[in-house]
């Protein structure tokens, strides 16, 4: 590599030893030769400006560096910054380091598990006997501090098998001779300091560069996420290269608490998971009922006017029918233990898709009948281990908004582009603007075809040309039977949901011998489209109660307007308005309970209510209301019928808050 050598010149005009040297090509196309062994810290030295302060790692030919690592070979340099997703993983990976050598320093028997970065910040899973308190987070923030400002070097070891093995029994390392011995292949370590980490790296130049950071909570986690394994404390933090986007995000959090949708599923009274009925299991409340009543109500009319039919099918079924879809090979460890009823076994449904291929078969298809467009609120049960259960966003029974396309090979460009088009208008409709997509490609462990695996690639892509939206590739991640499309939606603080789904599958219609009669007289294999539009409807809803702070919109809010007497005087024409507003079919509540109005308004406000109707003796003698719009506060009085048509136009226009 390399292929030339320059020679240098003495003091004395004498040749000096030939040096070999490389070309290094820069993200802009242009190219430098370097003395080979040159690394990027030195060229980011050479560059100066703004990028050699912010780059905290690189790349050379899309592996990833440290800044000190030597570069022996011609390619590609690329610099890494926090502002880029892989920097941020970096400089949250060399946090968690950070911070489980000032774990070690205060509780020197503590033995460390995992430490990865995560979506927001990083963790690690410590084994101590000590359950960790606030008081010890400050406690190991004191000692990351100190840490920080030796702006000791993260120093990168590469290590015999035995070597690395004997290196962490020396440091009573348990979990990490594990690791290493899964490995089965000698691993790279880090060293900061006196303190020794297994990683595959790479990490900042230094601990001085993470100099803003806030350990956040504790929470307990499994040995290998397995619940037979020793239970660990799982200690979460977040780090930022400037103090103000940690400032910024402590606000976040703050407002996020206040969003909780377990907080205010309870205070609205809108669901409860009960120990009693099971983990994972939700109970919908009157309220969080109606609220998903709307939505289910909604989505079934935007449905059929897309023409799509319904279907509806069991919660169980005999194990043969998840042998022949694969669930059984591919998905047993997410399913429920099989149930055994007049000596044959049943499994309760993971998935609703086995049933609507069954229905298909049902009777032999056409041509002419395709496509088929079959959509199922179909509740499904998987088995989440009790670790990762997190209210309604993460649970073990939840309906999905599932839909299914059979179509010809013909048909397949414009089913993806119509259902695209489709998924995007609902989440808009359901007050959702920006959205992060992905179309994931083929995984190194498919079946089918690659021509079919290219052709249905091709036909997503396509949809998200004509559509005009925006993406990302990501690369392998699509599932063993085809490529994918995925939407996460981001709410109101910014924070990205996964949500939809549009699936491409060739393998679940050949194993079902799915067939239509073509033009041609031959049988011919379908192809099917899997779809889940909002996810599920338990999901949905809990991003939606975050999302909207529990304000729903007026068309699905469970009470629209509360009708506020100032005394017992004003009752009976309360009850007049309210009698008209039921009929006009606006959810209104009228409160004549002989209180002040001060707290039935205050009570009203924490139950989120988009309307309240005063009525005292000014609006009895004028047959008016006085109006109260959430948000907005007094908006005066009003005639009835000019109210109604403001709450029947905010319905109609689903208006967000």
């Amino acid at each position: 590599m390399g292929g030339f050598f320059f020679s240098t010149v003495n003091d004395n005009g004498r040749k000096a030893n030939r040096v070999e040297a490389i070309t290094i090509t820069f993200p802009d196309g242009k190219s430098k030769q370097y003395e080979k062994g040159i690394r990027p810290q030195q060229i980011l030295q050479e560059l100066g400006g703004r990028l050699a302060k912010e780059t905290i790692a690189a790349k050379i030919n899309d592996i990833k560096i440290d800044l000190y690592h030597p570069i022996d070979q011609d390619g590609n340099l690329q610099f890494i910054t926090y502002e880029t997703d892989e920097g941020r993983d970096i400089f949250w990976h060399s946090s968690a380091h950070v911070m489980a050598h000032a774990i070690k320093a205060v509780f020197p028997e503590a033995k460390f598990a995992f430490g990865p970065p995560v979506d927001t910040g990083f963790y690690y899973d410590v084994d101590l006997d000590k359950n960790l308190t606030p008081d010890d987070l400050d406690a190991i923030e004191q000692k990351m501090q100190e840490i920080v400002k030796k702006d000791q070097p993260f120093e990168r070891q590469e290590l015999e098998l035995d070597e690395a093995i004997q290196l962490f029994r020396s440091l009573n390392e348990d979990y990490k001779v594990e690791q290493i011995e899964r490995l089965g292949e000698p691993p790279s370590v880090y060293k900061e300091g006196e303190f020794y980490d297994l990683c595959r790296g790479p990490h900042v130049p230094s601990t001085g560069y993470i100099r803003y950071f806030k350990l956040l909570s504790i929470a307990g986690a499994y040995w290998l996420g397995d619940e037979k394994n020793p239970q660990l404390q799982r200690v979460y933090g977040v780090s930022f290269p400037k103090k103000s986007q940690l400032e910024d995000y402590l606000k976040l959090l703050e407002e996020a608490k206040k969003r909780d949708h377990r907080r205010l599923g309870k205070d609205l009274d809108l669901f409860s998971i009960h120990d009693e009925i099971g983990p994972g299991l939700v109970l919908w409340h009157p309220k969080g009922a109606f609220v998903r009543h709307k939505i289910e109500e909604y989505w079934k009319d935007q449905h059929l006017q897309a023409g799509y039919e319904f279907v509806n099918t069991p919660h169980v079924a005999k194990i043969d029918l998840w042998e022949t879809s694969g669930h059984v090979d591919f998905f047993a460890e997410n399913m429920f233990s099989p149930m055994e009823m007049d000596e044959l076994k049943y499994m309760v449904k993971p998935m609703n898709c086995p049933f609507h291929l069954t229905i298909y078969k049902n009777e032999a298809k056409s041509y002419r009948d395709l496509p088929i467009r079959w959509a199922e609120l179909g509740t499904v049960y998987r088995y989440e281990r009790s670790g990762v259960l997190h209210g309604l966003l993460r649970v073990r029974g939840f309906t999905q908004d599932d839909a299914h396309i059979f179509c010809r090979p013909d048909q397949l460009d414009d089913e993806i582009t119509r259902v695209l088009t489709f998924s995007l208008s609902m989440l808009r409709d359901f007050g959702f603007e920006q959205f992060d997509v992905f179309l994931s490609t083929r995984p190194e462990k498919y079946v089918g075809t690659i021509e079919n695996w290219d052709r249905a690639t091709e036909a997503l892509r396509l949809g998200l040309e004509r559509t005009g939206t925006e993406y990302e590739i990501d690369d392998g991640e699509g599932v063993f039977y085809g490529p994918k499309i995925d939407i996460k939606i981001r709410d109101v603080l910014g924070r990205s949901w996964q949500c939809s789904t549009i699936q491409v599958d060739f393998n679940e219609p050949e194993r079902f011998n799915l067939t239509y009669i073509g033009e041609d007289g031959y049988k011919h294999q379908p192809i099917m489209v899997h779809r889940a539009l909002l996810g599920s409807l338990e999901r949905f809803f809990g991003v939606m109660i975050e999302h909207f702070a529990g304000a729903f919109p007026v068309w699905m809010a469970p009470v629209q307007v509360q009708i506020l007497p100032i005394t017992d005087k004003q009752h009976e024409y309360a009850r007049t308005v309210h009698d008209r507003l039921l009929k006009e079919g606006i959810r209104s509540v009228l409160d004549d309970r002989s209180e002040k109005v001060g707290y039935k308004i205050r009570e009203a406000a924490t139950l989120k209510i988009p309307f309240m109707l005063i009525i005292g003796e000014k609006e009895v003698e004028s047959m008016q209301v006085a109006v109260r719009k959430r948000f907005e506060g007094d908006l005066g009085s009003d005639t009835l019928d000019n109210f109604i048509k403001t709450v029947h136009k905010a319905v109609a226009e689903k208006a967000a808050n």
